[in-house]
């Protein structure tokens, strides 16, 4: 009986390879955004570069969603972007560091905790975390929505999936 108590506890605490999995899509996914640092709506460079972290749904959005900021600025000459900053996380100014913490879910969506730091290496660090979201598709965990978690006046709030919308309305 104490075998089965002890091998049923280590079950329960030892990561799966599903966790495993999705832990190294999100680390993936962060190190392309700490290195291109896309601001606003990502580019076809920066989206080729994102693509294979993103899934299909998301990777479609994005698509969409730099069409309509084209639109708008053809329509808009002197105006800024639909988007400024950074898309992908809380902060405007973006990621300079990453720890991606626990992730949880099941056979077909999870979600993993990501410890995020801006350091401007002049003020204090910015310091929040921020939720990504992931579905298995065929090829494997992709990135499917983020959770803003940072609790400033400004910067996103909600999530990427919500802030997409907001683009595709113009």
């Amino acid at each position: 009986m104490k075998l089965f108590v002890v091998a049923a506890a280590l079950l329960l605490t030892t990561p799966t390879l599903a966790d495993d999995a999705m832990h190294a899509t999100a680390a993936g996914f962060y190190g392309v955004l700490k290195t291109t640092q896309p601001r606003g709506v990502p580019d076809d460079a920066d989206r080729a570069k994102l693509a294979p972290y993103l899934s299909p749904t998301l990777e479609a959005s994005l698509k969409a969603a730099a069409d309509a900021e084209a639109r708008f600025a053809k329509a808009n000459k002197d105006s800024p972007p639909l988007v400024e900053g950074d898309l992908f996380s809380s902060l405007f100014e973006g990621i300079t560091a990453f720890e991606v913490k626990a992730c949880t879910g099941d056979a077909t969506k999870g979600s993993c905790a990501v410890a995020l730091t801006y350091d401007d290496h002049h003020d204090k660090p910015a310091q929040w975390t921020d939720t990504v979201y992931l579905v298995k598709t065929l090829a494997g965990w992709r990135v499917d929505d983020i959770g803003y978690g940072g609790d400033w006046a400004f910067g996103n709030k909600g999530r990427l999936s919500e802030t997409l919308k907001q683009v595709l309305s113009f």
